[in-house]
């Protein structure tokens, strides 16, 4: 296992960028999953990672350990680093110390939406979108389009948000929704806090692309027009909307329990 000491080695500094820096992730096509379950989960779902990054003192941490003996029986790189300048590199508080380098996956947006899919137009909280990821994979959505104005989805925050989710999905950035929604062979479904149809109305029971938007302003008035369905998520209390996260899995969720009900 390779090990670093100084703050002034060269692989050291790339690392510290790529951790504090969404313009540097974004040029490399790299990010940093920080904590034992995300990677495992991307062992699972992904396999090796490009390298794993480990404290000292994560080394006396049993499930660090365990990844660490996995990965070096298949050769992997591995990297330590001491206490302190691992922690200049990890957001995650009380963490046990070990982190993956990886690549994140560039795909081209496809000219058409022809299943299940989630837009994001400029949701900008990266709690928010990694929530919406997380409720989307469990509701067995596999794609989500990003507009240049959404959050980074391979950020930190995202990240840690998604719990693992990014790695079951299909994940574009820098998408043009309204040229998504424009050629749209399914239904397209936007929520509104003044639309008529509530989404109780909609039947679910076929592929659809939810449009979400923006924490403040909502769906963007353009690819609201453009949407086939407006809807409204009925509330009883004295506020004025939902968060969208939440409002995210209300519908994924509604679509789940009408698919299920269709099949008793």
């Amino acid at each position: 296992m390779k090990q670093i000491t100084s703050r002034d080695n060269a692989q050291y500094k790339e690392l510290k960028q790529l951790a504090t820096s969404a313009q540097a992730r974004r040029k490399a096509g790299r990010t940093l999953l920080d904590g034992v379950h995300l990677c495992v989960t991307w062992l699972e779902l992904r396999g090796l990672p490009e390298q794993c990054i480990v404290s000292e003192s994560g080394l006396r941490h049993p499930e660090v350990v365990a990844i660490v003996a996995k990965l070096e029986a298949r050769h992997a790189h591995c990297l330590q680093l001491p206490d302190a300048l691992y922690e200049a590199l990890s957001q995650v508080e009380h963490g046990v110390g070990v982190m993956f380098l990886v690549a994140t996956p560039e795909k081209a947006v496809p000219q058409a939406l022809h299943t299940g899919a989630v837009l994001l137009d400029n949701v900008q909280d990266p709690g928010n979108v990694g929530s919406i990821l997380r409720s989307a994979a469990a509701a067995g959505i596999r794609e989500v389009y990003c507009s240049p104005g959404t959050a980074f989805c391979w950020s930190p925050k995202v990240l840690r948000a998604a719990m693992g989710a990014h790695f079951v999905l299909d994940i574009y950035e820098n998408a043009d929704l309204a040229a998504l929604l424009r050629n749209a062979p399914i239904a397209t479904l936007a929520t509104s806090g003044y639309a008529k149809e509530t989404l109780y109305d909609v039947d679910l029971k076929r592929p659809v692309a939810w449009v979400f938007g923006h924490e403040g302003q909502g769906v963007s008035e353009e690819l609201l027009a453009m949407a086939r369905h407006r809807v409204v998520i009925p509330h009883l209390g004295k506020v004025e909307s939902l968060n969208v996260a939440a409002c995210a899995a209300v519908c994924f969720f509604e679509q789940v329990r009408q698919n299920q009900s269709r099949s008793k």
